[in-house]
């Protein structure tokens, strides 16, 4: 069974840090694209920062670039955002994502529960 496990939200001063966390069961990082995303009340999912199967490019939205860090640590199977300079704007829950082809069109795709990250003014 693979199991992705998110922790470290929370309530945060504007310009404070968090780090979260998500710990995996069941999958090796480098057969997977992993990622976090992120889904703010009234509002669709979005992706936060991803880091690519083939290549390891990582992707990071324009709205938390240069703030936000995406990193794993393979032989600890957990992957983090480090998120400096909070925004009110970044007050949402926040998914990890673990996915790959698996050919013909199919994908595993797998999600952590969601960390709730509020950001006050």
């Amino acid at each position: 069974d693979v199991q992705l496990q998110a922790s470290g939200g929370g309530l945060v001063q504007a310009g404070g840090s968090l780090r979260l966390s998500c710990a995996a069961s069941g999958l090796t990082f480098d057969d997977y694209a992993i990622g976090w995303f992120r889904q703010a009340p009234g509002k669709e999912r979005e992706v936060v920062s991803c880091v690519s199967t083939s290549d390891r490019t990582t992707y990071v939205a324009d709205s938390v670039k240069g703030r936000f860090t995406i990193s794993s640590d393979n032989a600890k199977r957990t992957m983090y955002l480090q998120m400096n300079g909070l925004k009110v704007e970044d007050t949402g829950v926040y998914y990890c994502n673990a996915d790959r082809s698996l050919g013909g069109g199919e994908w595993a795709d797998y999600w952590g529960q969601g960390t709730q990250v509020t950001v006050s003014s």
